[in-house]
């Protein structure tokens, strides 16, 4: 009987590597996938407005000190997008002596990268130069689909 029983046990032994082995090669089954793609259901725009005083500009004539502003109102504009986009990263630092306050420190950064906004407005007014932007997140998202091409699983099928 115990001849018997070792059969027994190899037998099974065998039928567990067995086993063991068959589901290890599924990967070697073809299969087929198919994807979809994920759209949101709605596209928020976003605005921002920035501004550059006209008579703090470098430059030695108005006109100068003008296409300075214009370029720093736009800069400041894409700034505030980015924040509404990102967000802003803020670090704060104090040092305390004898429960008073020695030095208070705050640091704002903004980083990211704005595609396919759009100048709505930019004009003088008094002293001060404004740029409007708009940031259709239809257009990004449009961008993005046509760079990334973002999907997800619909269907496996295996042969």
């Amino acid at each position: 009987m115990n001849i018997e029983k070792q059969r027994n046990r190899i037998g099974l032994i065998s039928i567990v590597v067995l086993l063991c082995f068959i589901s290890g090669c599924s990967s070697l089954f073809d299969k087929h996938i198919e994807y979809e793609y994920v759209k949101p259901d709605n596209y928020p725009v976003l605005k921002a407005i920035g501004y550059a005083p006209l008579s703090a500009q470098p430059g030695i004539s108005s006109s100068q000190k003008m296409l300075m502003a214009v370029k720093v109102s736009k800069l400041e504009a894409y700034r505030e997008l980015t924040e509404q986009v990102y967000g802003q990263s803020v670090t704060s630092s104090m040092t305390v002596k004898g429960a008073v306050a020695q030095n208070d420190g705050l640091k704002s950064q903004v980083r990211g990268v704005i595609r396919g906004a759009k100048v709505v407005k930019s004009y003088a007014a008094g002293d001060t130069y404004v740029t409007e932007l708009e940031l259709d997140m239809k257009r990004v998202h449009d961008l993005y689909i046509s760079q990334a091409k973002p999907r997800k699983i619909k269907r496996v099928t295996y042969y």
